[in-house]
């Protein structure tokens, strides 16, 4: 069965951090693409950073700079480091597997309040 379980979700001020971390299980971590993608209200779920088994990243315009995701192979975890956040960073943030098949999380809330 395969798990993907996502924490460190919560309310912090704008220009604040927060980390994200998915573990997962059930799955050969070390060659999945792993992903973070994020939610707001009202608006479609939207690509916010990935990072292949290779260790090649890319990221949404608009977290460029600010946002820096990670993996970490032997402890089967995928992490965000959020940094200068913003309002409208606010989202239920859902963390992504994709080899042959894609698998996601649950979701955890990121609020950021100005």
């Amino acid at each position: 069965q395969v798990q993907l379980v996502e924490s460190g979700g919560g309310l912090v001020q704008a220009g604040g951090s927060l980390r994200l971390s998915c573990a997962a299980s059930g799955i050969i971590f070390s060659i999945y693409t792993m992903g973070w993608y994020r939610q707001a209200p009202g608006k479609q779920r939207e690509l916010v950073a990935q990072i292949t088994r290779a260790g090649s990243t890319n990221y949404a315009d608009s977290v460029k700079g600010r946002f820096t995701i990670s993996r970490d192979n032997a402890k089967n975890t995928v992490y965000l480091q959020m940094n200068s956040l913003k309002p409208e960073d606010t989202a239920v943030y859902y963390c992504n597997a994709l080899h042959v098949r894609n698998y996601w999380g649950q979701g955890t809330q990121v609020t950021v309040s100005s």
